[in-house]
């Protein structure tokens, strides 16, 4: 598991990218029809989809694990599929596939950094970046919303929080993922030297 994360952390960055401008659009379109919304949406879970099934497929003969990302976009990818096949949906079942999303992947995203918690320091911030979603989904569910705006500015707030913390979580991952290749380069050498002065 910490192999294809440590592989793979351009896969949390480009989630966290996507994440922000679907959220930074949302949010600065003051004129957003639900139409628009929800092809924004489409698009924003679709691409975060492929992203992550890139990663999985990359990945998938360094760890067994690899699958769970490989659900993480396929879930993404399902909730924009959903999207563009019913554009006509109402505000309110928009907002609950929006948190039906955020709810899977954000429990998606916890469990990966829990197998991850004892190889590496800072997988808090990819278990914050879970929580953010998780707790958006269910706040979706507990209190849906009918009214455009409303939903505008809880999609913009959750794409946004989450976002950042993806990306922070991946600049995280990338710089361990270069100290261990530079630990598995020189962890020859020393052994050689080694073997050398105590023939």
């Amino acid at each position: 598991m910490n192999d294809t994360l440590l592989r793979s952390w351009w896969v949390a960055a480009l989630r966290g990218v996507i994440a922000i401008l679907f959220g930074a659009v949302t949010l600065y379109w003051p004129q957003l029809t639900l139409l628009v919304l929800v092809s924004l949406f489409a698009g924003f879970a679709i691409f975060s989809g492929v992203v992550s099934v890139a990663g999985a497929i990359k990945n998938h003969t360094h760890d067994d694990h690899w699958w769970l990302f490989l659900i993480i976009g396929l879930v993404g990818i399902g909730a924009g599929a959903i999207a563009i096949i019913h554009p006509a949906i109402t505000a309110v079942v928009l907002t609950m596939l929006i948190g039906a999303n955020a709810l899977v992947t954000g429990i998606l995203d916890i469990v990966a950094a829990i197998r991850l918690r004892r190889e590496i320091r800072g997988e808090w911030l990819l278990v914050l970046s879970g929580m953010a979603a998780v707790v958006f989904g269910i706040l979706v569910f507990l209190y849906p919303v009918s009214g455009i705006v409303a939903i505008i500015g809880l999609v913009s707030a959750y794409a946004f929080i989450t976002g950042i913390l993806l990306i922070a979580a991946a600049f995280r991952l990338r710089a361990l993922s270069k100290s261990t290749r530079r630990e598995r380069r020189t962890t020859p050498d020393r052994r050689l030297s080694v073997r050398q002065a105590h023939p």
